[in-house]
């Protein structure tokens, strides 16, 4: 586990609490039921906004308290472990990376004291297929007298009802386009997580030319995604860890022929090995987010091993979690049903297993 200073320690500590009291799995059970649009309750982002950590990542001159991503990834863990449904990942992570690295500042002014306020809500549109493909867009961005004019569809957009702001990766860069913008339309998706995507279509969408971010050049894409994978293996160890935890308590208490069942060594032994799994998977969400806070140049190859190796123990561990509870695991009414369908989403969300050890492997000219 990775060495927290005494700020981060207590911020890990309050969002723990907070998540745990405030946002339990309950939460997220009652706001699946109510059948929001958003996908989320306005208070626990409210409350959020409250605590500063739509600020994480933001420099002081814009409001915000610029923590660092290994700050902002002890709060995601937290969040992870209770499912707790919110904008802060889109918004305050993958959103506001995308401005700071590719942002003049003019635009840094412009955007993000309303992602520290909340009301700026951005989010990343870049895929167009059910793959993760960022290296093929087929979405357009053509000059204008006015600006640019873009066209084309994207997928699975996190939080896509609820954006204010889009940020929008086409094939000549990313821009930015107000949610409100004529010529955007916005479809609902119903997914087995219960989370707030959407498709997303841009008709002859006339945006200004401040709109593109172009200080980060052809590599900002690649850069932005960096950071929302790592921010993605901060919450997938705080699902895992949960499913973990529930796991091993049930080892604990459940009882077979007299004796609870962690007592039967096949188990124990199963047990052992998602320990060391877990702490294995723990050491490389840990290493990219300190290798963002140090400017790393080995950033993207820590990426995709954290999503890689993160991802197989969430798998594994989602699939565990139901099998050692049996027929009860298979219920709705039992919340382990809830962390293998947002394992299975997190899993693929900016590329799955498959897709980051090929990159890994490219990425060390194998």
């Amino acid at each position: 586990m990775a060495a927290l200073t005494e700020e981060q320690s207590l911020i890990k500590d309050q969002a723990k609490a907070w998540a745990s009291e405030q946002a339990p799995v309950l939460k997220f059970r009652e706001m699946r039921d109510s059948g929001v649009e958003e996908a989320f309750q306005s208070a626990t982002w409210q409350d959020m906004i409250e605590m500063g950590w739509t600020g994480i990542l933001v420099p002081e001159e814009f409001g915000g308290s610029d923590l660092g991503y290994l700050t902002f990834g002890v709060v995601l863990e937290e969040l992870g472990r209770q499912l707790t449904a919110s904008p802060l990942f889109a918004s305050a992570l993958v959103g506001t990376s995308a401005v700071l690295l590719g942002g003049n500042k003019e635009q840094q002014q412009d955007i993000l004291p309303g992602v520290v306020d909340g009301s700026q809500i951005l989010t990343l549109a870049v895929d167009e297929t059910a793959r993760h493909n960022p290296a093929s867009l087929s979405t357009t961005a053509e000059k204008s007298a006015d600006g640019f004019v873009i066209n084309g569809t994207k997928q699975f957009v996190l939080e896509g009802m609820s954006a204010t702001t889009f940020i929008v990766a086409a094939n000549s860069g990313l821009y930015l386009v107000p949610a409100d913008a004529s010529g955007v339309a916005r479809e609902r998706l119903a997914t087995v997580d219960s989370r707030g995507y959407a498709n997303v279509t841009f008709n002859d969408v006339a945006v200004g030319p401040s709109a593109r971010l172009a200080e980060g050049g052809d590599s900002l894409l690649e850069e932005v995604l960096n950071r929302a994978v790592a921010g993605i293996g901060a919450e997938m160890m705080g699902t895992a860890g949960q499913a973990f935890d529930m796991t091993l308590e049930y080892l604990k208490t459940r009882e077979q022929f007299g004796r609870v069942i962690g007592s039967f060594q096949a188990l124990g032994h199963r047990a052992a090995q998602l320990f060391t799994s877990m702490e294995l998977s723990r050491s490389c969400a840990e290493a990219v987010l300190q290798a963002l806070d140090a400017n790393a140049d080995n950033v993207s190859e820590l990426a995709s091993l954290s999503k890689a190796r993160v991802g197989d123990f969430l798998h594994e561990m989602s699939n565990q979690l139901i099998q050692i509870h049996g027929g009860i695991g298979m219920t709705d009414e039992f919340d382990a049903g809830f962390y293998l369908k947002r394992a299975r989403a997190l899993e693929a969300q900016y590329g799955n297993q498959a897709y980051h050890r090929d990159r890994y492997a490219r990425l060390l000219g194998f």
